[in-house]
């Protein structure tokens, strides 16, 4: 079957663009790209699709406190000012921690056109968050003009991050504050028998590569819950090379030159003995079918493999986990253990599709080994 090379991120775009969204909206944060509605007003003044504060006529500087739906460890930011054109936050900073055993804090409704109340500024108070480690320094923003909305911030910050403080200077309007990174699990205090989705999101999985995500970004595969729609999941360009006129195998499989992939790696290696396959909303768009190979890497073969960008297997590494199967449309497609083709730990798998189409989520049930892959992402 004709392999497509790995897609390149857009020029001028960072690389941790293709990490997941520790903020995304199925984990409590906003999902859909701002939006602006030029007759849209409310009694405050003109409504904007983001956080923006009153004209600033006392002492200080704005700033929000912002708990992660998934904690994890901070690649890059992205703290978006579309649409905020004459209305921008001229400057902003970002501080982070880590606060496991922090009290829940609570916005007490719809405050909008109110600052934060007594009780709330005193629970903040509590936090001392204007001591948190800086990720961000101050820095100039730039307004929200197509060209110019998205401030994008490379982070080098090794701990998890909980909580994350987005300061601007002094007042002004956020449309999104995206943080990019991977999710982390305490495996320590999970029983080594228990079973869980080792790929999902909320316990560190993520993607590393892909072939094609003209629609959806393979990423989406690993949310949480059942995809909302099909933008909420994996989804391809139809491949040009389809045959005029399709053909299938004794079991039914389209018989097809080409095929699109995904690499994904575990939150933490272990052996799967459960797959979910879930084509939810795709009705005109599934796959065909699909397989799925596995395979160990060490942190150094995957940095190996992550500069290449997949796009070859010098070491012979990938063997199958899951033989060809046809999917169906908006169905859940579940294979047990007997279904499987190997029993030992893996670190990476990559689902492979033919000829193309969409994928809502993955998930990959099984149980944790005692050996931890430490990344050099």
């Amino acid at each position: 079957m004709a392999d497509r090379k790995a897609v390149k991120i857009v020029s001028g775009q960072p690389d941790f663009l293709q990490f997941n969204n520790l903020a995304c909206e199925t984990a409590g944060g906003k999902r859909e790209p701002p939006e602006f509605i030029a007759s849209a007003f409310t009694e405050y003044g003109k409504w904007m699709d983001g956080w923006e504060t009153r004209r600033k006529r006392i002492p200080g500087h704005d700033w929000c406190i912002i708990q992660l739906g998934v904690p994890g460890i901070i690649h890059g930011l992205d703290v978006d000012t579309s649409f905020f054109t004459g209305n921008y936050s001229p400057s902003a900073s970002v501080q982070a921690a880590c606060l496991d055993e922090a009290p829940a804090l609570t916005l007490e409704g719809d405050r909008t056109g109110t600052a934060a109340s007594e009780s709330q500024f005193e629970a903040v108070a509590k936090l001392h968050s204007e001591s948190w480690e800086e990720l961000v320094p101050v820095t100039e923003l730039k307004p929200g003009y197509s060209d110019t909305c998205h401030n994008y911030f490379p982070i080098a910050y090794p701990s998890r991050v909980t909580h994350l403080r987005l300061n601007m200077y002094p007042d002004g309007g956020i449309a999104r504050l995206k943080v990019y990174g991977v999710g982390q699990k305490d495996w320590s205090a999970l029983p080594t028998q228990d079973q869980l989705d080792l790929v999902a999101l909320v316990n560190g999985g993520v993607c590393l590569g892909y072939s094609d995500a003209h629609f959806g970004h393979p990423r989406n595969m690993i949310g949480l819950g059942r995809s909302a729609n099909m933008g909420d999941g994996w989804e391809t360009a139809r491949r040009l090379d389809r045959p005029k006129n399709l053909q299938v195998d004794g079991k039914g499989i389209l018989q097809l030159p080409g095929y699109e992939w995904a690499v994904l790696r575990l939150g933490h290696p272990g052996v799967i003995s459960q797959i979910e396959i879930d084509t939810n909303h795709f009705k005109g768009n599934f796959p065909d079918s699909c397989k799925i190979e596995a395979c160990y890497l060490t942190p150094e073969e995957e940095g190996k493999y992550v500069s290449g960008r997949w796009s070859s297997d010098p070491g012979n590494k990938w063997r199958v986990l899951l033989q060809p199967q046809k999917l169906q449309a908006h169905h859940r497609h579940f294979y047990s253990c007997d279904s499987l083709a190997l029993s030992g730990p893996v670190s990476h798998v990559r689902l492979v599709i033919a000829p193309d189409g969409g994928v809502s989520r993955l998930r990959l049930w099984g149980r944790p080994t005692s050996t931890r892959h430490t990344s050099k992402l």
